[in-house]
C-alpha cells in the first residue's frame, strides 16, 4: 500500500569507478522498485548525478536502468519530485516530458499530512557563502547554458565532469558548523514555522530536533546509502542495504 513519503539525496551517479557505480545503481534501482510499492511521493533532494548536462536532442550516456526505473515509478502512480542540486543543475525538459518527474530549480515549500515541510538541496542557503552564490548565478544562467550547448557533447560532458569535481572540492572544504552552516539555516526556517526542514548537499546525515521542528540532512550514498521516510506523522532516516 502506498502510504509513505520517501526522500533521497546526493546519490552522485558517475562519481566513482565503473564497478562501484554498477553496485550503487543496483542499490538505487532496487530502492526505486521499493518506492513503487510503498511511496505516495518521492522527493529527490538534488545531486542524483555527479554531473548532468542535457542537450536539446542528446542526453548523456549511462544509467539507463535508473531512468527506466524512474519512469516505471511515475507510471505506477507515485509522484516524483526532483530538486536540482549543485552538481546536476543543467537539466532541460527530458525528465519532465519523457519520464513525468516534477522538476524544481529552487526549494519546495509544502504540507504533508498536515505538517509544514521546507525541502531544498541546501546549496546557497548558508549565510555568508557569497562566492558560491555568485558562481551559482553564473552556472545557472540560461543564456550561458545555451551557449555551452553549442560545444560537442563529448567535450561538454567532460568539462561538466571537471566543473562537478571543482564544486565538490569546494563543498568538502566549506565549514558547515552551527555559527555559519546548514544547521543555522535550518533553524531559521524552523523559526519561520516549518516543522520539518530537509537538506542534502553537505553530506552530513542527521535528524536534529530544534524547538518545534526537525532538521534532517539525508547524507549521501558514497559510503552509507539511506533514505528518509515520513509516515504516520513521524520522520525517520533508514539505511538502504
Amino acid at each position: 500500500m502506498k502510504d509513505s513519503y520517501l526522500f533521497i539525496s546526493d546519490i552522485h551517479l558517475g562519481l566513482q569507478s565503473a564497478a562501484a557505480e554498477k553496485r550503487k545503481e543496483r542499490l538505487l534501482v532496487n530502492f526505486l522498485k521499493f518506492a513503487q510499492g510503498n511511496a505516495k511521493e518521492l522527493y529527490i533532494v538534488g545531486d542524483l548525478f555527479d554531473y548532468w548536462f542535457e542537450y536539446k536532442r542528446v542526453y548523456q550516456k549511462g544509467f539507463f536502468r535508473t531512468l527506466t526505473a524512474l519512469q516505471d515509478l511515475t507510471e505506477s502512480g507515485t509522484k516524483v519530485h526532483y530538486l536540482i542540486g549543485n552538481h546536476d543543475f543543467m537539466h532541460g525538459n527530458f525528465f519532465s516530458d519523457e519520464i513525468g518527474i516534477i522538476m524544481y530549480e529552487e526549494q519546495v515549500e509544502t504540507v504533508i499530512e498536515g505538517r509544514k515541510f521546507f525541502v531544498a538541496h541546501g546549496d546557497g542557503l548558508v549565510k555568508n557563502d557569497y562566492g558560491y552564490l555568485v558562481l551559482k548565478k553564473i552556472l545557472r544562467n540560461k543564456f550561458l547554458q545555451k551557449l555551452y550547448s553549442i560545444i560537442h557533447p563529448d567535450i561538454g560532458v567532460s568539462v561538466a565532469s571537471n566543473i562537478s569535481k571543482t564544486s565538490r572540492d569546494y563543498t568538502s572544504k566549506k565549514y558547515y558548523g552551527e555559527e555559519d552552516g546548514m544547521l543555522e539555516a535550518a533553524k531559521d526556517k524552523i523559526d519561520e514555522g516549518y516543522e520539518f526542514v530537509l537538506f542534502g548537499h553537505s553530506h552530513s546525515r542527521c535528524n536534529i530536533h530544534y524547538n518545534n521542528g526537525h532538521y534532517i540532512n539525508l547524507g549521501w550514498w558514497y559510503d552509507a546509502p539511506c533514505y528518509g521516510i515520513f509516515k504516520d506523522n513521524k520522520f525517520e532516516i533508514v539505511d538502504w542495504k
